[in-house]
């Protein structure tokens, strides 16, 4: 396992463990459909190695939608 996925700073990073697995998942497959990777260096990375250092470097992130909460004593 790679030593930076024990780390909770990644878990923090992100906001939570669904969302990083979600996050690595998502960004794993398009690495796999033949996205570049957005960090230098990446010649003798695994495609798991990379995701984790574009989250490091801040080069991707978890996309959240505003939530709205409808108040109904309003209605």
């Amino acid at each position: 396992m790679i030593e930076e996925l024990k780390s909770t700073e990644l878990i923090k990073k992100v906001g939570g463990r669904f969302k990083l697995t979600a996050l690595i998942q998502k960004r794993l497959d398009e690495l796999v459909q033949g996205s570049r990777p957005l960090i230098e260096d990446a010649e003798g990375l695994t495609m798991l190695e990379i995701v984790i250092q574009e989250i490091l470097q801040d080069k991707i992130t978890v996309e959240t939608k505003d939530s709205k909460i409808k108040d109904k004593e309003k209605d």
